[in-house]
């Protein structure tokens, strides 16, 4: 495989308040992941602990550099050689009473490289499924985007939500993105909806490579995730997709023709209007 060609995997889970059993079923999966050669694992957002509500992601917050989540994704990424963008996870907020949802990068050597606090929050109202949600009340945004260099190119980070901003995407494209790395856990509804049209939207708005880990099931809560988690070319090709349920998908990632589709078919050259 040549320098520009990189395996990656996008995991699907559908964790549960158990917390051991949430990182066993990540570390099996990640397992599995690097069997089928993938250098760089994206994590679902929450993939730790799903409780029955929200609020209870406060009894497991840890510090910046201290707590046994960090620790996990470290012990993994070290372990198994491997780059790991870790879901997200609680961490301290200034108020609180709250907490951030916090997406930490790791390295091969397990060293931490990078952090994203979830900007977008997810207050809305399903009135078809009767499920209102209000992740203002427990989490407090996040502020600056993101992009990390690594050896698989550019990354960008985003969670769930952000999915539905492209402004966010555009601000990472300008700050040198070339793969878009996306935990989540959209609802059956919305993701039924609008999961696979946006995720390919902002791989072809953006030119870039897209790997969209979600959470895929039924919860102890009563909710329902779609799952899909999915890898997306530039041109917004499907490259690979696990259905429902808990999985992994690995496939090549390749810069060069990321950087020959973007010479190529210029689009983002040619804007005429930016986000002020």
């Amino acid at each position: 495989m040549t320098d520009s060609k990189k395996k990656v995997a996008a995991i699907q889970m559908a964790s549960g308040p158990n917390v051991s059993a949430n990182l066993l079923e990540a570390e099996r999966l990640i397992a599995e992941a690097v069997e089928n050669g993938a250098g760089l694992v994206v994590l679902p957002e929450n993939f730790a602990f799903m409780g029955k509500r929200e609020r209870e992601l406060c009894t497991i917050k840890e510090a910046p550099g201290d707590g046994p989540l960090q620790d996990f994704l470290s012990h993994l990424a070290k372990r198994y050689g491997i780059w790991v963008v870790g879901g997200t996870i609680p961490m301290e907020a200034h108020d609180n009473s709250k907490v951030r949802a916090a997406c930490l990068v790791y390295d091969s050597k397990g060293k931490q490289v990078g952090r994203y606090d979830k900007i977008h929050l997810f207050d809305v109202n399903l009135i078809e499924a009767n499920e209102r949600y209000v992740e203002s009340e427990t989490i407090e945004p996040g502020e600056e985007p993101v992009v990390i260099d690594s050896p698989f190119g550019k990354l960008g980070l985003a969670v769930c939500y952000d999915l539905r901003f492209p402004e966010l995407f555009r601000s990472l494209m300008d700050r040198g993105m070339e793969v878009a790395c996306m935990p989540a856990a959209f609802t059956a509804i919305t993701g039924k909806a609008h999961w696979e049209t946006l995720v390919r939207a902002r791989a072809i708005e953006n030119l870039c490579y897209f790997i969209a880990s979600a959470q895929g099931g039924f919860h102890i809560s009563g909710r329902e995730t779609h799952g899909h988690s999915m890898i997306v070319d530039p041109w917004g090709t499907v490259l690979a997709q696990v259905p429902r349920g808990t999985g992994s998908v690995c496939t090549v990632l390749d810069i060069d023709y990321l950087k020959t589709t973007r010479r190529n078919f210029p689009t983002i050259n040619h804007r005429r209007l930016r986000c002020s």
